[in-house]
């Protein structure tokens, strides 16, 4: 096993998680081919390693198929008490409409049965059109599943905080709300974090890395065209980072990140995950899983081995603070997806 006992965070009384969640965004397409026998062959020496929780989609392609295919693979393997370690935390990302409790269980059991499970360990929901209050009644639904015990835990993606307060307010529980945050783009930092930390709701954070931006591999390289962005991941951070600052001011970041890096023994993209996992209300880091075709669990193994102290802090905060303003820019968590 790679990873120390500190990779480990109490979620809830009945799940602890990895704090670095393995993200399956990256087999929905555009981020290479994905050989599926390769993959849960992958997926097995991920669990080996220590990193045992998944982060997927009912919309990221075979990816709740890989979690079903997964599971049967380690019961065969492992035992099935193995299953016990393995948390499994997808997204139901319906399009808005009338959300009656007959289309709402259609579609969780759908993952249910992908994912080879009776009951779902966390449910993430997303909602794109918020003049649409479906919401509430899909939420309410799912919370009436949670009690049949096909759901373990509801959570929202990309929900900003107006909208997370009102649910929490209508007395859904929620436990976690996935959101963009990485040292490029900090608005949780505004309002999301503070509401969080006042109702005992956790974030986990995806983009952390902006696409593999955040590191050694960018730094001292001129500025990339559109042609050499080979992912829709690159293709979305490199806008992200054009809209705080630019490629100027992100190679100030990367330099500082590096010298921070140094000090400290560890890779650039440690860094930069190690900071936000230092941030309040931050439960996990995200980060993609390109199963198959690349992996870095060693590297990634690290960040439990460093610890950022006060002096690494100014050095980030006097860089980032030549930057735009992301929340005037885009709005509060999600809106990107909403504008």
């Amino acid at each position: 096993m790679l990873l120390s006992d500190s990779s480990r965070f109490q979620f809830t009384l009945d799940l602890t998680i990895c704090r670095l969640l393995n993200g399956l965004w990256q087999v929905s397409g555009a981020h290479g081919k994905i050989d599926p026998e390769g993959a849960i062959a992958s997926m097995i020496d991920y669990f080996d390693a220590g990193y045992t929780t998944w982060d997927l989609a009912d919309h990221y392609g075979p990816a709740e198929d890989f979690i079903g295919a997964f599971r049967q693979q380690l019961v065969a393997t492992r035992g099935p008490a193995a299953l016990s370690q393995v948390q499994a935390f997808t997204k139901w990302v319906p399009r808005p409409g009338p959300m009656t409790r007959d289309i709402v269980e259609r579609n969780i059991n759908v993952s249910r049965q992908r994912m080879d499970t009776p009951c779902l360990d966390l449910l993430q929901f997303h909602w794109w059109d918020y003049r649409d209050r479906g919401y509430l009644d899909a939420l309410k639904h799912m919370t009436d599943l949670q009690t049949e015990g096909k759901i373990r835990h509801l959570a929202l993606t990309n929900f900003d905080t107006e909208h997370l307060q009102i649910i929490l307010d209508s007395g859904i529980r929620i436990v976690s709300n996935q959101v963009q945050y990485s040292l490029v783009d900090r608005r949780p930092e505004a309002y999301m974090a503070k509401l969080c930390q006042e109702r005992g709701v956790h974030l986990l954070t995806y983009g952390t890395l902006c696409g593999g931006f955040l590191s050694e591999r960018y730094l001292g390289k001129p500025e990339p065209r559109r042609s050499d962005l080979a992912t829709v991941s690159q293709q979305k951070y490199k806008r992200m980072i054009d809209a705080w600052g630019g490629w100027g001011l992100f190679q100030d970041l990367l330099a500082t990140l590096g010298a921070i890096a140094q000090k400290h023994q560890v890779s650039l993209a440690n860094i930069a995950v190690r900071a936000i996992l230092d941030r309040p209300a931050v439960a996990g880091v995200i980060v993609g899983a390109r199963l198959s075709i690349a992996e870095h669990r060693a590297d990634n193994a690290r960040v439990f081995d460093v610890q950022l102290d006060e002096a690494d802090w100014r050095q980030i905060e006097q860089v980032t603070a030549q930057s735009r303003n992301l929340l005037n820019q885009i709005g509060d968590c999600g809106d990107e997806y909403r504008n």
